[in-house]
């Protein structure tokens, strides 16, 4: 009989209620000062890392390979046959090629890895169905088969304060800002299908950008009954305004402030972000 474990790493921002809940394993990424190293969400809060950046901007790197090597070691231990881990977008980390040599290692375990394409929400929702399905009982091969299908449901968009972290990060994709950012030019962001930045649309001043970021969810809800999951970046009270605002539209069948965004994801993307994450209801 199959025992299925799910894994996933912090940049999906769910809950510890829902990692419980479904028994979800987590792969911390790690976040580098100069004179100490931490654990992401484990043994550093987004905010600390917020309030130190008049100090420092650390660096960030993949979860450590000891911490994966545990991770397996464990599920072998509880008797898992199968592993899916859905993590974040190649086209912002290396932790997919990480936990693939990793998971080679422990062929006990017979292993799905899949690039979310995403980041925060985006690759939480995908988690959270594939959890959903495992608690229905369905089986190792149909959900390998129904998680890519269900990826294309997700509508991810942001903005940002600025665009310096996500150059400073190297994480800026096809974002271009360097003279729109002196005309005050703010990018609504969004992953491509290659799971890397992109501008989907740009407007003039903080305000505009977050005027434009609900006009772009109602294009997509007039089209599609959807849940809807706001997170934020060091920026509640712009994120809090959007939530009541948003929640007030037609065709959402549940709506989540995620709250803030974690750590890793705050390095590269700096204080300002309000994001919006939609997905399509079957």
């Amino acid at each position: 009989m199959e025992k299925i474990a799910l894994i996933t790493d912090t940049a999906s921002d769910l809950s510890d209620e829902m990692l419980s809940r479904y028994n979800i394993k987590i792969l911390p990424f790690r976040i580098i000062y100069k004179d100490k190293e931490y654990k992401d969400r484990f043994e550093i809060k987004p905010q600390q890392v917020y309030d130190n950046f008049v100090n420092e901007i650390p660096t960030t790197s993949l979860p450590s390979v000891d911490d994966m090597e545990k991770l397996y070691k464990n599920l072998e231990e509880e008797g898992y046959t199968h592993a899916i881990a859905i993590v974040l977008s190649t086209g912002l980390s290396g932790i997919y090629n990480g936990l693939k040599v990793v998971s080679e290692e422990h062929p006990e375990v017979k292993t799905f890895i899949f690039d979310s394409k995403s980041i925060s929400m985006g690759e939480g929702a995908q988690v959270l169905h594939c959890a959903e399905l495992i608690e229905e009982g369905k089986t190792f091969d149909d959900i390998v088969e129904e998680i890519p299908r269900f990826y294309n449901k997700i509508h991810l968009f942001f903005v940002v304060g600025t665009l310096t972290y996500l150059k400073k990060g190297g994480r800026i994709g096809r974002v271009s800002g360097t003279i729109g950012e002196l005309l005050h030019i703010k990018p609504i962001i969004s992953p491509d299908t290659d799971g890397v930045y992109i501008q989907y649309d740009k407007v003039r001043g903080r305000k505009q950008s977050i005027v434009r970021l609900k006009e772009i969810g109602m294009e997509i809800l007039n089209k599609h009954r959807c849940k809807v999951y706001i997170m934020h970046g060091d920026s509640e009270e712009d994120a809090k305004n959007f939530y009541e605002e948003f929640s007030k539209l037609p065709n959402i069948s549940s709506i989540s402030f995620g709250g803030c965004i974690s750590p890793v994801s705050g390095v590269h993307s700096g204080p300002g972000l309000v994001g919006l994450v939609l997905v399509e209801d079957d």
